[in-house]
């Protein structure tokens, strides 16, 4: 069984009365498990890494958690375009028992379960038709397409919440990575994209160098519509976003962080990518005292 458990333990967030136990797949080029896990750790969360085989052979079961994590990484070689392969086999894959994947998936968000996507995450999620799913059928409604640059950026931007993301996060600014060659978020057609303006589903926005929404290169890293860094669906259960907080765990790992320290800045924990793993965890807490109270 290829199921590990997090190697970090070095929690920042105190543990509620209820834990939030978290399912980080891995394996077929998922490359940023061990992060995200830690990233879940330091939430208060109780991360399980699992290989996706492990999921997919019945040893690992999805009802067990809260919170459902798809990474960062190349799944399948990006080949069919990014998240395309590891979509389908959400959508048309069965467990060794015959199952169905997709049935599974259906039955974790009907019990309120929540799933996240980091960059090859967020693909995936936007090719099952996850996000933002307005017309509540699992469609496709928006693509993530190369970058306007036509290149790979691998690089820091800002982003501000909006949206309902100032409900998740409170109005904050944070500096995060990203590193991704289709990122350039676009709505199928203009009706899905005002809706979710109107609803607030854009949650995160990349910034300009005066803080108003980036249109163009390079503060807009891949020339995103609405200059949209992160999408949540329309029920508020699933959640897709480029950057990687993931990769800003500590301050250490900002570029300036020597020149903040310098200054004197103080750096709070929340405007780290470690905040966005708090939200996160707060969110699903409610279907996790549920479960303790059953």
């Amino acid at each position: 069984m290829r199921t590990k458990r997090c190697r970090f333990d070095c929690r920042l967030a105190p543990r509620g009365a209820v834990v939030v136990r978290v399912l980080v797949l891995c394996g077929y080029g998922f490359n940023c498990e061990e992060e995200t896990a830690a990233g879940y750790r330091l939430a208060g969360a109780e991360p399980t890494v699992a290989h996706t085989a492990d999921w997919f052979d019945g040893l690992v079961q999805l009802a067990d958690f809260e919170i459902l994590h798809f990474p960062g990484g190349f799944s399948f070689g990006d080949d069919l375009g990014s998240g395309q392969v590891f979509a389908n086999r959400l959508k048309n894959g069965r467990f060794a028992n015959g199952g169905r994947v997709w049935d599974a998936i259906l039955a974790f968000l009907g019990a309120g379960g929540h799933i996240i996507g980091i960059c090859n995450g967020f693909q995936i999620l936007v090719r099952a038709g996850l996000v933002p799913n307005l017309a509540g059928i699992y469609a496709q409604e928006v693509a993530l397409a190369p970058n306007g640059s036509g290149k790979f950026e691998d690089r820091w931007v800002r982003c501000q919440a909006t949206g309902l993301g100032v409900g998740l996060f409170g109005e904050r600014e944070f500096d995060l990575p990203v590193r991704h060659g289709e990122g350039r978020l676009e709505f199928a057609d203009p009706q899905v994209r005002d809706l979710a303006q109107e609803r607030g589903l854009v949650v995160l926005t990349y910034l300009d160098a005066d803080g108003g929404p980036a249109v163009q290169y390079p503060a807009n890293p891949n020339g995103a519509d609405l200059a949209a860094a992160a999408l949540l669906s329309a029920d508020g259960q699933v959640f897709g976003m480029m950057p990687h907080p993931e990769a800003y765990l500590t301050f250490i790992n900002h570029p300036d962080w020597g020149g903040r320290q310098r200054r004197g800045e103080v750096v709070e924990v929340a405007d780290t990518g470690v905040g966005l793993f708090c939200a996160w965890v707060a969110a699903a807490a409610g279907k996790a005292a549920a479960k303790a109270a059953a």
